[in-house]
């Protein structure tokens, strides 16, 4: 655990931590200094943690064939487009609209929590998760990190696993 982690009970009260506690979910929380230069959010964040990229996961939501999903990546690679649209049984993936990313997830870019969003989205969470006893992703603000086990990210945000990301 980074030096700067707090327990549950000290969250910082995220729509991502709300929900992580209503679920009874063990978690810990890492805050850190953002950079506003930095536009790198996940890299970043990983190393103000001193946590390997591929265990940090950044939150994107796509357009599939007019639907929006979140794909949930390590930050060290990108999104497989192409695989997230098959992972759904979709034919066409883009980038969502930045402006409705937010509006429909509660959360600013950079900030965006697979968990706690204002409306439940089809999730695909790359397989690479898995392998790892836990992982990190936003708590729903740039600089505030959650850690959990990948398993409990599944269950609460009832997605799908696939290998989506590119390395």
């Amino acid at each position: 655990m980074a030096k700067n982690s707090k327990p549950a009970s000290a969250g910082a009260g995220t729509p991502a931590t709300v929900a992580l506690t209503k679920a009874n979910v063990p978690f810990q929380t890492h805050s850190y200094d953002h950079d506003p230069a930095n536009g790198n959010f996940g890299l970043e964040a990983a190393e103000a943690m001193g946590v390997e990229p591929e265990r940090v996961f950044k939150t994107l939501l796509a357009d599939v064939d007019g639907k929006l999903t979140v794909a949930v990546v390590p930050v060290s690679g990108s999104l497989d487009l192409k695989a997230l649209a098959s992972a759904v049984g979709g034919k066409k993936a883009a980038m969502a609209d930045p402006a409705a990313a937010e509006r429909t997830t509660g959360y600013v870019l950079g900030g965006i929590s697979p968990l706690g969003q204002r409306k439940q989205l089809r999730t695909v969470i790359d397989d690479s998760a898995l392998t790892f006893p836990t992982i990190f992703c936003s708590g729903g603000r740039r600089g505030f990190e959650i850690e959990l086990a990948p398993t409990e990210l599944v269950r609460l945000t009832s997605a799908a696993t696939a290998p989506i990301g590119r390395g």
